[in-house]
């Protein structure tokens, strides 16, 4: 598995390592972040579940995309990762294949 996604991306055993370590640390912020964000807006377990639901799927689906390039500087693969964003908003069709330089 680790050797089809080294081939897929084109990265060395140690740029693979720190990809999927960006990829958690990501994750697991995102999640706590917009748990803690709930919290502050007073959202509980009793609220209605719509509306924790889009708070946190919000925070899941937009939060990620940027958190995941803040996590990415210290481990070396912005350029890895801001290629991956630039994928997503061109799939998207919020970004034209000529504004992505």
């Amino acid at each position: 598995m680790f050797e089809k996604l080294k081939k897929k991306w084109k990265v060395s055993n140690l740029d693979l390592i720190l990809i999927l370590c960006v990829f958690a640390v990501t994750g697991t912020s995102t999640a706590v972040i917009s748990k803690y964000i709930t919290g502050w807006l007073g959202l509980t377990p009793e609220s209605p579940l719509w509306q924790r639901a889009a708070l946190r799927g919000g925070m899941l689906i937009f939060g990620y995309q940027i958190i995941i390039l803040i996590v990415s500087v210290p481990f070396g693969q912005f350029k890895f990762f801001w290629n991956y964003e630039k994928k997503i908003l061109r799939r998207l069709g919020l970004l034209k294949k000529s504004e992505d330089s």
